[in-house]
């Protein structure tokens, strides 16, 4: 029987600790290596400035190496948890747990569900049977204290979906029907709803990025904020291919109301200029942060927009310190700060 109670928190509620996987020479970040290392040293030490930190780590030797560089880096290793697991790669959003919460409001009186769904290396396009394996490794690792574990065989990453913390879920069809194409969408609003036990699905069916190989995943286009607000990826340049698709998602957004029936406060992002890698375009969002306990850290890319894009992510989250963190390095390998992040409610670690 399912606990009424639980619900998937969202990102802004108080967070016991952000778990990363540290890249490493044989996952896909081996040819540039040292650049994306930096990016990881620069995030571990604006999240511990904040709360705790678990890195998984694929073996001793890179546990001793990376304590060396966060020794060197001056962060607190204190706030740090290492885990020894193997892993193919280092997107642990969507690897990772979709921790659902019950209970009261101290952490003392508060019980988690650890929903762990098939991840299918987005679609079976990577392989991935190490990071589907992930979560019951943690699980057994004990870093989840006694948080009950839930296998959910149908595949969703924790980069499809959004929360509002208090039943809405907001997701887009271009992710889930490559996931799912035999279910329609009321079957999968069904799903999502029991699987997370969501008051209701909100859908955009707009939306995408070049470089991006998540098949839109909603975490690069589309965030839910405090006080009923979405901050959104907006595309100002009439001359981008991503123009008309963008500006119907924003329609989209704009059509979409609480759930007392009133429309969101939007706050668009600015566009960056195309990043080109030998002539690839790399999926660059600004909608791609990571809120923590007191901030929000958010990707900066060394664009003229960067700023402007800290200032509106401010703006939608009162009261939190922004940290900039570059992150032209992830995007190489088409993600950025939120996807090789998952954060954990407080009191489950």
């Amino acid at each position: 029987m399912t606990d009424p109670s639980l619900r998937l928190p969202a990102e802004w509620e108080p967070q016991a600790a952000v778990l990363i996987a540290w890249p490493h020479a044989g996952t896909d970040w081996a040819d540039r290596l040292a650049s994306v290392e930096t990016t990881y040293v620069t995030l571990a030490a604006a999240v511990t400035r904040f709360q705790r930190l678990i890195i998984v780590v694929g073996d001793a030797g890179l546990h001793a190496h990376v304590q060396s560089q966060l020794r060197d880096a001056g962060v607190d290793l204190s706030k740090v948890r290492f885990v020894e697991l193997p892993y193919d790669d280092t997107w642990l959003r969507d690897s990772g747990p979709i921790t659902l919460q019950g209970g009261g409001d101290a952490d003392s009186q508060r019980y988690f569900q650890l929903t762990d769904f098939r991840f299918t290396g987005w679609g079976g396009k990577f392989g991935a049977e190490q990071d589907d394996a992930l979560v019951a490794g943690l699980v057994d690792a004990g870093v989840f204290g006694h948080a009950a574990h839930k296998r959910i065989d149908w595949a969703l990453e924790g980069g499809g979906i959004e929360s509002d913390g208090e039943g809405s879920v907001l997701t887009t069809w271009r992710c889930l029907v490559q996931r799912h194409p035999g279910q329609s969408r009321e079957e999968m609003s069904a799903i999502l709803r029991k699987s997370l036990h969501a008051d209701r699905v909100l859908w955009l069916d707009y939306g995408y990025l070049e470089g991006d190989d998540t098949d839109a995943h909603i975490d690069t286009l589309a965030r839910f904020a405090p006080g009923e607000r979405i901050v959104f990826q907006a595309c100002s340049d009439v001359t981008d291919p991503h123009h008309d698709e963008l500006q119907r998602m924003a329609t989209e957004l704009a059509a979409l109301r609480t759930p007392d029936g009133r429309p969101y406060q939007l706050h668009p992002l600015p566009w960056p200029q195309p990043i080109l890698d030998q002539g690839r375009r790399l999926a660059a969002s600004y909608a791609n942060y990571l809120i923590v306990n007191g901030a929000v850290l958010v990707p900066a890319y060394g664009d003229p927009a960067d700023d402007e894009a800290a200032r509106v992510i401010g703006m939608a989250h009162p009261g939190r310190e922004i940290v900039q963190v570059p992150c032209r390095p992830l995007i190489w390998q088409n993600g950025s700060l939120h996807c090789i992040t998952m954060q954990l409610p407080a009191g489950i670690a």
